[in-house]
């Protein structure tokens, strides 16, 4: 039985949400309803829209337990809020940034790009140690000044121990930044529990919101460490006065959003993250892993099947990664998007990242066309 919120077509088994997701139906009106009312009244009820885009920060606030809604900025995307921090920091030759060699290129290239200043970005290889976190440890020392890593492996769906990370760097006095694109809207996220100094993400994965509007969260402390790289109004402290002479900077998150708020998105993202904050982050992340560890269940069930991301960890993510014994994987992708099922090539492999509201037969019926294709 469909959910209600997703009339997802007969002829589709959505399985990428680690890719692009669909909106919810409620996201659909909210973007119908805005567009209605502004083709027939153009800016009049602006004041309304600012309310929505203060109700999105408050939502974003809950999401990720942030102490306040000053430290959320709504920005364009996740590789915008990374280049803040590369480009905000003021680094001195020899510094170095520790991280992963699975990084998705958005929490890669910013760090790779400050070679040019003498810093060297260390690439840990999560498989070297006994844990993911002890082989990023190994790599930090006395001129480490940031440790940067996805919360989820974008190819693996590997789940990093936050708390851990978050603790190290703080005992270490070293910067924390998350890049939380696969953990947001799918698992629970607590920004104060992992001392963390900076986290982003987009909106269009797990969130269920519209490509072209992110969050950015940075710590009051960690927030002044960085210096502007951007400049416009809407990053002033009195937003609204246009004169602004002499003008000051926003003294929150604001001070990173330069220019006039992307208010279609905003009236889209918050409506799908209200449908999350209904459901409950603690349900949601049950269902999620719920149908993970079921999908790898039924994969280990097919003998022509291998799963790929079967290293024991306590921490589950909504990610499976698998690959056919015999047909090569860009086959395999082709026959499973012919039959409507909607996925991704990742990791070496076919990945699969149900949400909660996937029922368990599209979910088996997914694996069966790929465990006995007719190709």
């Amino acid at each position: 039985m469909k959910h209600p919120e997703f009339p997802l077509t007969d002829e589709l088994i959505y399985l990428n949400h680690a890719a692009v997701a669909p909106w919810p139906q409620r996201t659909r009106d909210a973007v119908i309803a805005f567009a209605e009312q502004n083709a027939r009244f153009g800016s009049h009820y602006y004041l309304d829209w600012l309310k929505k885009e203060t109700e999105l920060r408050q939502q974003f606030k809950t999401l990720l337990n942030a102490p306040d809604t000053d430290d959320i900025a709504l920005v364009k995307n996740t590789s915008e809020a990374l280049s803040f921090v590369a480009y905000g920091l003021n680094w001195q030759a020899g510094d170095n940034i520790v991280s992963s060699d699975q990084e998705f290129p958005s929490n890669r290239l910013p760090w790779q790009s400050l070679a040019t200043q003498g810093v060297e970005f260390r690439q840990a290889h999560l498989d070297s140690a006994d844990t993911p976190e002890d082989a990023l440890f190994a790599l930090v020392d006395a001129d480490t000044r940031l440790l940067t890593i996805s919360s989820i492996q974008f190819a693996s769906g590997l789940r990093l121990d936050l708390q851990r990370i978050g603790e190290f760097c703080k005992q270490r006095e070293i910067l924390f930044c998350i890049d939380a694109i696969q953990s947001l809207g799918a698992v629970q996220f607590d920004v104060q529990a992992y001392h963390a100094d900076f986290v982003m993400a987009d909106g269009h994965k797990w969130l269920f919101g519209p490509e072209g509007l992110g969050v950015f969260y940075s710590s009051a402390t960690a927030r002044e460490k960085l210096k502007l790289t951007q400049y416009g109004w809407h990053m002033l402290k009195d937003t609204h006065n246009y004169e602004n002479k002499p003008w000051e900077i926003h003294p929150g998150a604001q001070r990173f959003e330069c220019g006039s708020p992307n208010m279609l998105g905003i009236h889209a993202l918050s409506a799908s993250l209200s449908l999350l904050l209904e459901t409950g982050m603690t349900s949601i992340e049950k269902q999620v892993i719920e149908r993970s560890d079921f999908l790898k269940t039924i994969i280990n069930d097919y003998q022509q099947l291998e799963l790929l991301c079967n290293r024991p960890s306590p921490l589950k993510s909504g990610i499976v990664v698998f690959k056919h014994k015999t047909i090569d994987n860009a086959t395999l992708y082709r026959h499973l998007q012919h039959n409507g099922v909607i996925c991704a090539l990742r990791g070496g492999g076919i990945r699969f990242s149900p949400h909660f509201y996937n029922s368990f037969t599209e979910i088996e019926q997914a694996v069966q066309i790929a465990g006995k294709p007719s190709i």
